[in-house]
């Protein structure tokens, strides 16, 4: 169950008749839990209770209480041994009047009536397996409106089909962002008449709902008509209670789709909720789900995070702002200044969505600027930032109308917080009709038309504040001469998973379809703001995915940045941006921050931690600005590399274990064709496969079983039957594509390994192993290889450099191995590796059969094979330095310089050539 499913049963639970006996499996079902669950609960077959209630293992302990004696009851449940040995994580009492909760974990608490219970329902999050942030776990307010909202949509919808075609969704879109400004100004005092919208809906539509929709149409045709228009107009006299609201959010058409008696019931019902709990900066991500049925399934946790948006806010230019405050002090004049150049700065978002990043900034910079009234004795001041400054691009035209209502309603909070309901409300109505969020495609669309450096050309007066033209290229800027600030949050998608539309996009942003690879999506974010900041010097900070300054991707994007004079200022590294545990966990992202070269100060976040540097790279690693080009060849010393065998087969060559053995009961002679076949997953987890290995010679041997023979001829017809490559081996069915095998011994390498391991496990094969396409092998190379890779200085580059699948790493013949620089070794090195590498293997067959897998899960890796690579890790690192290195900061430094010289002389050696 998303969260949304969870309010409505909450909600649906609080309004019915108290059942003592029956409640705390109402409460769990709420929560998701199947009736499997609940009847075993019943039953007493989980059910650990000792004081007569519901105690679920791992998650909660329930009780009805004695009229007026649930803080007591609460108490029992806290103390209860049962509780601490079913590991409950939260208790709960109630009596049908009073509700009494506590999670065991943090402390938190609820105590409020029964009936009002709902409105906590997001302290409960975690007994459905959802992970919020805490921020709406304690505003329930914004899911319980979306819940709302969403009913009423659908229902809406249900009954007027026509308003949810493409031609008509711009419309219902339309009306449902006047309802909300509706539902806000009704309970802040904006319609100067608490409840007014409502009420009004409530008193003068007929309760079978058949005029509900003029009734709306009307009050939206009131505040669209000045006030002394309203007798030419013929309004009624009880539309005349509606202000004029101007500002375009109630221009144009004011048809309104027919309400059944279940949506005009829905609608009043909302009315009734306390808008005046809205956060826009959640609420407007929140609602943005209700008119997209693809992001439904997330309804009531799509939105980003404060804490995540202030991680591209603060350091872009937040933290300035603050830190020129602080050195102001209560001087009136540096405290001018500072007024007047917020004044002037420009938060440009060109991926805005629901307007996010465009409301934090402007509620972040209203507190900075209260703050220096208040300094300045100024306090009632009106504020000199105007909301045209947010400036936005969203490709969906109803996040688009959601965005330019959030940072309507930011502006009217900010102003009731730091100047007073009463000065708010004078200044707020009419709305201006200027319109500075655009629906377009950000890829497509010029962004200096919508964010222009300078405040020159034709101001633009929209009709209709969200129905403007996207030509609205000449919009003034109303303070000249300031800053620009570009951010936002840009789609995730990978280069597989881009539409044909979306590659076009992308390569329209990079010239050609050649130039754009395999970049993620976010690549053309990252170019147009590098070419923005190298024209009219914005900063600009994106959050994006990890896999651009990862892998092949690196030496794709970055040199292109680079070349524009743009550097990266700050950085944070690696981390989960993850709206919801459940629909999110996987995305692992990074924000960067770019500007034109020449700043000072470099910051590189990691791990919770900040770190001045003088250099950001591409990596995201300080100290060089260094792009690792793919290698063909080893630069160092080191042997070569190959991709395993691929059979091509349609699985005729490949045999299970149980297969091998019946042939060879049958055949003993067919042994000397079949091969023990290994893969990374085959040599990670233990798992037996085998192979025909058939070479020219034993070709005569092998058909003369009919077995074999059967499969070569299946082999021939799946590669005549395949592309051009398949069609090319059907003369040699007998073969895999290649034949690689090793003479003494081999080494392999995993191609995906999992990030959680210290080590990627490389290991050691004989000879007359073979290996899939899934690894990749290092034949007959000296053992001392093995020494090498099995190190943390191997692993820093890898960790660095490979690119990733999700979070897993992904090693890379071309990145990972041969661009791994090593210094020459001495015959001496050599020998002291080749023990080191001895003595892991030895660790690792002390523990047969553990598998490989398993021996390297970082949570039970034997003591004594972290000692013998620990050795290992010693014995190579003074090789490098003398000592060992401190942390991976200071491999990765050294790495890099010896990369540096390394690849320049390999270059120089190719150019002589």
């Amino acid at each position: 169950m998303n969260a949304v499913e969870i309010e409505e049963a909450i909600s649906t639970l609080a309004e019915q008749p108290f059942d003592a006996a029956e409640f705390p499996y109402l409460f769990l079902q709420a929560f998701g839990n199947k009736e499997t669950t609940l009847r075993r609960l019943r039953k007493g077959e989980t059910n650990k209770s000792d004081l007569g209630g519901v105690l679920q293992t791992n998650h909660i302990h329930i009780a009805s209480a004695a009229p007026g004696e649930v803080t007591k009851t609460l108490f029992a449940l806290k103390a209860s041994p049962m509780t601490g040995k079913a590991k409950a994580k939260f208790v709960l009492a109630t009596d049908g009047a009073t509700f009494e909760a506590e999670d065991l974990t943090s402390g938190g608490t609820v105590a409020c009536a029964y009936k009002d219970f709902p409105d906590h329902f997001g302290f409960f999050l975690s007994l459905a397996g959802i992970t919020t942030v805490e921020q709406v776990r304690e505003s329930s307010f914004d899911i319980r409106a979306t819940s709302r909202l969403n009913r009423l949509y659908i229902e809406l919808l249900k009954d007027n089909p026509d308003w949810s075609t493409s031609a008509r969704s711009h419309d219902m879109n339309h009306f449902m962002a006047r309802l909300i400004f509706c539902f806000f100004a009704e309970d802040t005092d904006i319609f100067r008449s608490t409840g007014l919208f409502t009420n009004t809906v409530e008193q003068m539509s007929e309760k079978d709902s058949s005029n509900t929709h003029e009734v709306v149409g009307t009050i939206f045709r009131a505040m669209n008509t000045k006030i002394e228009d309203r007798t030419a107009a013929k309004l009624p006299r009880w539309a005349d209670a509606f202000p004029y609201v101007n500002g375009g959010l109630f221009a144009g058409s004011t048809d309104t789709p027919r309400f059944s008696k279940i949506a005009r019931s829905y609608l009043i019902h909302i009315g009734n909720l306390d808008w005046k709990k809205i956060n826009p900066d959640i609420f407007g991500s929140m609602i943005q789900a209700v008119a997209d049925e693809h992001e439904r399934g997330a309804l009531g946790m799509h939105y980003t995070s404060v804490p995540n948006i202030l991680k591209v806010l603060n350091p872009l230019f937040l933290d300035d702002l603050r830190a020129r405050l602080e050195e102001a002090g209560d001087n009136p004049r540096t405290l001018l200044n500072l007024r007047k150049r917020m004044a002037r700065i420009r938060v440009f978002d060109p991926a805005c969505g629901s307007g996010n990043f465009l409301v934090i900034a402007y509620k972040e910079m209203r507190l900075i600027e209260a703050e220096i009234n208040k300094r300045r004795g100024e306090s009632d001041q009106n504020s000199e930032i105007p909301l045209t400054n947010f400036r936005g691009i969203e490709l969906r035209d109803f996040p688009a109308e959601i965005a330019r209502l959030a940072l309507i309603i930011a502006e009217y909070q900010c102003d009731v917080l730091y100047r007073g309901q009463k000065e708010a409300l004078a200044d707020f109505l009419p709305l201006d009709t200027q319109n500075w969020v655009t629906c377009g495609n950000a890829l497509r669309v010029d962004w200096l038309s919508i964010c222009p450096p300078t405040g020159t050309g034709v101001r633009l007066q929209a009709d209709d504040l969200f129905a403007t033209a996207l030509d609205q290229a000449q919009i003034d800027f109303e303070n000249q001469g300031g800053e620009t600030y570009i951010c936002g949050n840009p789609p995730y998608l990978g280069g597989k998973t881009q539409s044909p539309e979306q590659k076009s996009e992308l390569a329209s942003v990079f010239g050609s379809s050649e130039s754009i690879g395999e970049l993620d999506y976010v690549s053309g974010w990252l170019l147009k703001g590098a070419e923005c900041a190298a024209t009219t010097h914005a900063n600009v900070a994106f959050v994006v995915t990890n896999s651009v300054n990862q892998g092949a991707q690196v030496h794709q994007l970055w040199p292109r940045i680079f070349s524009l004079g743009i550097e990266l200022f700050f950085a944070h590294k690696d981390f989960k941006w993850a709206n919801n545990a459940t629909h999110n966990a996987a995305v692992i992202c990074s924000i960067v921050g770019l500007r034109p070269k020449g700043g000072k100060k470099k910051t590189l976040f990691f791990d919770g931690l900040a770190r001045e540097v003088d250099c950001i790279g591409p990596y995201l690693v300080p100290g060089h600005e260094i792009v690792v080009e793919q290698a063909l060849a080893p630069i160092s010393e080191l042997s070569p590399i190959i991709t395993g065998n691929s059979p091509y087969d349609g699985g005729n060559l490949l045999l299970t274990a149980e297969e091998k053995s019946d042939l060879l009961l049958r055949y003993p002679e067919a042994k000397s064709v079949v091969k023990r076949l290994y893969g990374a997953k085959d040599y990670l987890s233990g798992d037996q496969r085998y192979c025909f290995w058939i070479d020219d010679a034993s070709l005569p041997l092998a058909i003369s079983i009919p077995e074999i023979q059967g499969r070569i001829e299946k082999v021939r017809e799946f590669r005549l039957s395949g592309g051009q490559v398949a069609r090319s081996l059907s003369s040699r069915p007998h073969q895999f594509r290649y034949t690689h095998q090793a003479k003494t011994h081999l080494i392999i390498a995993p191609r995906v390994s999992s990030e959680r391991r210290p080590y990627i496990p490389f290991g050691l094969l004989s000879e007359d192993c073979i290996v899939s396409d899934s690894a990749q092998a290092i034949y007959d190379a000296e053992l001392w290889h093995l020494a090498i890779l099995l190190s943390l200085l191997h692993m820093a580059w890898v960790r660095t450099v490979a690119g990733k699948l999700k979070t897993d790493l992904r090693y890379s013949s071309a990145l990972c191995y041969n661009t791994f620089p090593m210094p020459r070794l001495t015959d001496k090195n050599k020998v002291d590796l080749t023990r080191c590498a001895e003595d892991i293997l030895l660790a690792r067959e002390k523990h047969f059969p553990t598998t490989i897998g398993d021996l390297y899960d970082p949570d039970g890796m034997p003591t004594d094979l972290r000692e013998a690579h620990d050795r290992n890790d010693e014995v190579l690192e003074r090789i490098f330095i003398g000592r060992r290195f401190r942390n991976d900061t200071e491999r990765l430094e050294k790495l890099f310089e010896l990369y540096t010289r390394m690849s320049a002389g390999s270059r120089a050696t190719k150019k002589a050539k």
